[in-house]
């Protein structure tokens, strides 16, 4: 049975006769429609990329960036609508201030990612709303260690100790599963994730991209920060390197 263009397609608020809700599902597909983000839970720390793609030589280097702190011990990176990710980014800000406010402590990453999960899937229950058309990798270092969460756009979320979202998610999980992630270190784990965005971007490697990245562990004392760029540049030429020998 098809419910394609029989109308069930028009709200998010309208099941088909087979159960489905066709908006969340083309939610899903705007988000396979962009640059893969993954986020890698290791020993020490939590590191998030993302194959950021330039759509235009003009545009300013590392403006709109799709990694984004939330918390000083919490990133997020999204996959998806660009506008989209920035407003669950200031939600989830939002959020982060309330719980400090109201506890006078620093958010776990799991409550985080649940009132970020009820308040997607709010946006499936309208017909006066969309879906979010983006999934967020949220990663943080909090009282319970190293965490790492997949907000999908249907608003169920996971934990996850790999994650990948986006056009490459498939490979990008399969190379994440062959690492044995309880044994790197952040710093590791930044030329791994950096191998592995320069992977998947081979099956677009027609278009121009810019690799973000960010850890949050040992090395930075907790606190979500940019890679620095004498590393990154590093884990760029090494990934490059690896590009070459793969080929």
């Amino acid at each position: 049975m098809t419910s394609i263009g029989t109308g069930y397609d028009l709200s998010a608020s309208t099941y088909s006769p087979d159960g489905r809700i066709f908006q969340v599902e083309y939610a899903t597909k705007a988000v396979e429609n962009s640059g893969t983000a993954i986020g890698l839970k290791v020993k020490d720390g939590i590191v998030l990329a993302v194959e950021k793609l330039i759509h235009s030589k003009l545009l300013v280097p590392e403006a709109n960036r799709r990694i984004q702190t939330i918390d000083r011990h919490i990133g997020l990176a999204t996959a998806g609508l660009l506008a989209d990710g920035r407003h669950i980014a200031n939600r989830a800000r939002d959020e982060a201030v309330n719980y400090r406010d109201a506890y006078d402590a620093p958010t776990p990453l799991k409550i985080l990612a649940d009132r970020l999960g009820l308040y997607v899937q709010a946006y499936t229950l309208y017909s006066s709303v969309r879906p979010f058309g983006i999934s967020t990798i949220l990663g943080a270092v909090d009282k319970d260690g190293p965490s790492l969460y997949v907000v999908e756009p249907s608003g169920v979320f996971f934990g996850y100790n790999g994650a990948a979202v986006g056009k490459g998610r498939q490979l990008a999980k399969t190379e994440l599963e062959k690492l044995n992630l309880q044994e790197l270190t952040i710093r590791e784990a930044v030329y791994e994730a950096a191998r592995i965005i320069y992977l998947v971007h081979e099956d677009a490697k027609e278009k121009e991209f810019e690799l973000e990245l960010s850890w949050i562990g040992q090395e930075t004392k907790g606190v979500h920060l940019q890679v620095p760029k004498d590393l990154q540049r590093d884990a760029e030429a090494k990934a490059k390197a690896a590009l070459e020998t793969f080929e």
